[in-house]
């Protein structure tokens, strides 16, 4: 099995978002597939099988698979359309989350991906002291997303990891207006073994389409504020989907030697 690690949302590499996409003939078991993940240790380990432009398409973090993965569908992306199928201008994988297609821009790649109908919720303390400072709203979709007064506090913020567990969503975001870019983000997953995900495309499906309606703009351009960082064009299309794009950076490509149990 081969196996390769792309940065995703990176215009070089050693930023961005890292992802595993191993690439198969036939399916190994999920345990194979969570050892894997596990060994890996990314924030996500794609796993696809297919050819001639259509693809099945898998997502697991150290701890569990999930439905949708936005920075890992890049990465798979960029390997589909750069190293199998060069010149390939446009892939589509069949999910969890369903079809998913995605189209070469340029250097970029664009995903269109579905978003989340949000609501707004109270404000409680026990976000308050899981983020260390208090938002200004609290939207819930799919995820959980706190809106600060500063960019700064989102900046520099350092949460407590076990709280967050005990507040809704899958993954608790924090984002505020930015100064150079439109919003700027963080997204932490302790629910998902990742205590913050470096570049996260599914957290933006729903951020994205917040800053749009708050905006009222057509498109934001969002940058997620992790160590690592990243950059993410956003494009609401209406009926519950938004366009994603970013650009992608080979790291290494190696092979998977253990036997699968």
């Amino acid at each position: 099995m081969k196996q390769y690690v792309v940065d995703a949302f990176a215009p070089r590499p050693f930023t961005g978002n890292p992802a595993a996409v191993c690439v198969m003939d036939a399916w190994p078991t999920e345990k194979s597939m969570m050892l894997l993940a596990r060994e890996n240790n990314l924030s996500e380990t794609a796993f696809i099988v297919g050819g001639n432009g259509r693809y099945h398409l898998r997502w697991f973090t150290p701890g569990c698979e999930v439905e949708l993965c936005g920075h890992a569908t890049l990465a798979s992306a960029y390997t589909v359309m750069e190293q199998i199928e060069p010149g390939l201008d446009e892939v589509r994988f069949d999910t969890l989350g369903g079809e998913l297609v995605i189209r070469r821009d340029g250097d970029a790649f664009l995903m269109d991906l579905p978003t989340y109908e949000l609501r707004e919720i109270p404000v409680t303390h026990e976000m308050t002291t899981a983020f260390g400072a208090r938002p200004s709203r609290a939207v819930l979709g799919l995820d959980l997303i706190c809106v600060f007064d500063d960019e700064e506090t989102v900046r520099a913020m350092r949460p407590d990891q076990t709280l967050l567990m005990t507040i809704p969503g899958r993954i608790q975001n924090a984002t505020a207006r930015g100064t150079d870019v439109d919003c700027v983000s963080r997204s932490f997953c302790s629910k998902l073994a990742i205590p913050e995900d470096p570049v996260c495309g599914s957290a933006h499906c729903q951020i994205a389409d917040f800053w749009c309606r708050e905006l009222g703009k057509s498109e934001v351009l969002a940058y997620q504020a992790s160590e690592r960082g990243g950059y993410l064009r956003c494009r609401p299309l209406g009926e519950g989907r938004v366009e994603i794009g970013g650009e992608a950076s080979l790291v290494a490509v190696s092979e998977i030697v253990a036997p699968l149990p």
